[in-house]
């Protein structure tokens, strides 16, 4: 972090990579963060061999969780690969590990049923992808339905497309909002979606069709939310 008029020091952030997540979970907030002055972004896992994502694309972790080092941020992103996660003590233990030391303690879309499995959302209000930020109150955490929730140094943005305006917000958290809007003018970053992406604004037809095509999913993710509370409260 920067420190008064002395040179400043690279902001590390490091965003956890692992199989069967979704990918623009990750290169949303990834792209922002890369354009951001004196910043150092980590993908992390436990070894430096690719990372397949949820949709095929190989990703290159460039640190373990053994080589990272301290960092100012740790960000989480969401995908089905979260299932594994919420049962994962290696990852779970990393989190709870570097977490204290962080700035900001952060995730994307249903990363943030993993950091609230590690229990580091408790107590937080959080958001998560709109069809399972219900079970954060199982994790001890208060839903939000907003695209990105702060409270106190946690983090959270919603579904997928979230990222990118979660990873602006921690832009001008971390850099001002001058640096922020730069960053977005960079990107171009001003949608105009042509149809509705929230369950807010879509048909309800529509978002009954996508909870039922859903469902299956949904069931093995509260079964691993279940067992993560029962962790927690053991």
């Amino acid at each position: 972090m920067a420190q008064g008029n002395t040179v400043p020091e690279k902001t590390r952030i490091g965003l956890v990579l692992f199989p069967e997540l979704t990918q623009l979970d990750l290169t949303g907030p990834a792209e922002v963060f890369y354009r951001l002055p004196d910043t150092e972004v980590l993908l992390l896992w436990k070894t430096l061999d690719p990372v397949t994502s949820d949709r095929g694309m190989s990703i290159l972790p460039t640190a373990t969780f053994e080589t990272c080092g301290k960092l100012d941020m740790i960000c989480v992103p969401g995908g089905p690969g979260q299932i594994a996660l919420m049962d994962d003590e290696e990852t779970l233990d990393f989190l709870r590990r570097v977490a204290p030391g962080c700035q900001l303690v952060t995730s994307v879309c249903t990363g943030s049923l993993v950091l609230a499995a590690a229990g580091l959302l408790t107590g937080y209000r959080a958001t998560s992808h709109w069809s399972s930020i219900d079970q954060l109150a199982l994790l001890g955490v208060e839903p939000v339905s907003e695209r990105v929730v702060r409270d106190r140094n946690r983090i959270t943005g919603a579904g997928v497309t979230s990222g990118i305006d979660f990873a602006l917000a921690v832009a001008a958290e971390l850099h001002g909002p001058e640096i922020a809007q730069g960053v977005q003018l960079q990107m171009e970053y001003d949608p105009e979606p042509p149809f509705a992406g929230s369950p807010r604004t879509a048909s309800p037809d529509l978002v009954r069709d996508a909870r039922a095509k859903l469902a299956p999913f949904l069931a093995r993710r509260r079964a691993a939310t279940e067992r993560a509370a029962g962790r927690l409260s053991g």
